[in-house]
């Protein structure tokens, strides 16, 4: 860890715990997020970790804002930190300024967005944060060119909703849209953006995996069955082994895609990644859910804050069925399978 790194997510770190509670969490649910704390974050400047010193920023790399995702993940966040940070990132990334104001991202590949004569038309469905953002960054087709775009939200129509999280996921609906920026992408650098955000979607779900983790270590002390705590019973010791085994792999599963992106070597990492994770996830939420028993679905406890982003976030985005393919396509062009294997 850098000490530029360290020194970011102690302070983050700190702001969350200081600052989310339940109740903050909550917030969600009632259509609310939490300003407050998005406020602090921006006071401190913790937005721009990733941004360039000619932006202010702190020339931080994909390793530092996915450890920022990770916190991101174990706090459940409400509030769009990851698609701000990230969006201004692959905005600098591709040479376009980044935005002060809330800005949010979306690579969704359901969404139908065309450019004629510099004009945007088309919908996005499940765009975070949507509501609350002022720009959204994005792909645009033009003719049989692939845009990377911001387009300020003022213009379109939005239609709220939310996924199984309460997370906001808004469809938005743009008509003659002006655009604020814009440039073409090629399909190495389309394949590179597709894998940053694959990897901070992955990033925060291995937070969230470890918070469960965590929760189900601390409620396994606290109940008492039979006049002893119940991580002494059997039953409950295999699911906590399964979910330490789990949180470990997830986390060595980022750190190691995130050395392999901020060293331009990533080839498969996201992808494998994503498999992995997509299992730990199934496997961490059933296990979290039977140490907790009844009291783990219920409103009063935070398990449930954790476990619905597993699933929300697993099939949000670009899925582990798009990266299976991706290998399946690779592997079918492969004469020697085990080469293969062994030698990637």
């Amino acid at each position: 860890m850098s000490e530029m790194l360290e020194f970011v997510t102690e302070v983050v770190e700190k702001i969350y715990n200081d600052l989310i509670t339940k109740e903050t969490v909550d917030l969600l649910e009632e259509g609310k997020w939490a300003t407050t704390l998005w406020q602090q974050l921006v006071d401190n400047e913790l937005l721009k970790v990733a941004i360039t010193e000619q932006y202010g920023g702190a020339n931080g790399d994909i390793a530092d804002l996915l450890a920022l995702y990770q916190l991101t993940g174990y706090y459940a966040v409400p509030a769009p930190v990851l698609e701000h940070t990230l969006a201004n990132f692959i905005l600098e990334y591709v040479r376009l300024t980044p935005f002060e104001s809330i800005t949010t991202i979306s690579f969704n590949d359901k969404q139908m967005l065309t450019m004629t004569n510099g004009k945007l038309d088309g919908n996005i469905p499940n765009v975070p944060w949507a509501r609350s953002a002022q720009q959204l960054v994005t792909f645009a087709q033009e003719g049989e060119v692939l845009k990377l775009i911001a387009v300020g939200l003022a213009q379109a129509s939005i239609v709220q909703a939310t996924n199984l999280a309460a997370e906001p996921r808004d469809t938005v609906n743009f008509q003659q849209a002006e655009i604020i920026a814009q440039t073409e992408i090629n399909e190495q650098q389309l394949q590179k953006l597709i894998k940053y955000t694959t990897a901070a979607k992955l990033a925060a779900l291995s937070g969230a995996l470890d918070k469960a983790f965590q929760l189900s270590i601390r409620y396994s002390k606290e109940r008492e069955q039979f006049g002893r705590p119940i991580h002494r019973f059997q039953l409950v010791q295999q699911h906590l082994a399964n979910l330490a085994g789990e949180a470990a792999i997830a986390t060595a599963a980022i750190e190691n895609m995130a050395g392999a992106l901020v060293n331009e070597t990533e080839r498969y990492e996201v992808a494998f990644t994503s498999i992995r994770l997509d299992e730990a996830s199934k496997i961490v939420a059933t296990s979290a859910h039977q140490v907790h028993a009844a009291i783990g679905v219920t409103y009063e406890h935070s398990l449930q804050h954790y476990t619905r982003r597993l699933w929300a976030w697993r099939e949000e985005g670009l899925t582990t069925h798009y990266w299976q393919k991706q290998l399946a396509d690779d592997l079918l062009q492969v004469e020697n399978v085990w080469s293969w294997m062994t030698t990637k």
